[in-house]
């Protein structure tokens, strides 16, 4: 297989999409609101925090960060939590938006364009950023997994 910088990038966040879905969906309804303490996230919570999380970074990769004071639309503000379904109907033009902006870089934007959040203490390159967003969604993903264990649920084969 010979593929660029940004085909992987693709494949990569698409593969982490992939694994995380079947996670997701694999969750009881009865479930969802269950969380380790009260100080974490909800599995619920947790599955909008990671689709609300890309579509804020999207926006970000667009602003080339946010060390410049410009505000981000959150197109979660204010939207109640839904069933994993539902998060994923809605997140769903995010993500083709996201898909499609990683797909449209050229391998030279990759490693020149910055994205600058100095704000919160560093200034990064286009692909790194992209790698830290998939890193994101994984990380949660394993919590999730780890939640499921904790529950004593079955647990998705996530590694095919």
């Amino acid at each position: 297989m010979n593929m660029d910088q940004v085909e992987w990038l693709v494949m990569n966040s698409q593969e982490i999409r992939r694994r995380s879905e079947r996670v997701w969906r694999a969750i009881p309804e009865e479930h969802v609101n269950w969380r380790p303490d009260e100080q974490a996230l909800s599995c619920r919570q947790m599955i909008r925090h990671v689709l609300e999380g890309e579509a804020l970074y999207h926006q970000m990769l667009l602003a080339r960060g946010t060390a410049h004071g410009q505000s981000l639309h959150n197109p979660y503000e204010g939207k109640p939590l839904l069933q994993v379904e539902g998060e994923l109907q809605f997140a769903k033009p995010h993500r083709e938006a996201y898909v499609q902006y990683i797909s449209s870089r050229s391998i030279c934007e990759l490693n020149e364009l910055k994205i600058d959040r100095s704000d919160v203490g560093y200034v990064r390159t286009l692909g790194d950023m992209i790698l830290r967003i998939a890193y994101h969604e994984a990380v949660h993903t394993g919590q999730l997994l780890d939640y499921m264990r904790t529950m004593k649920l079955d647990r998705p084969h996530i590694w095919d």
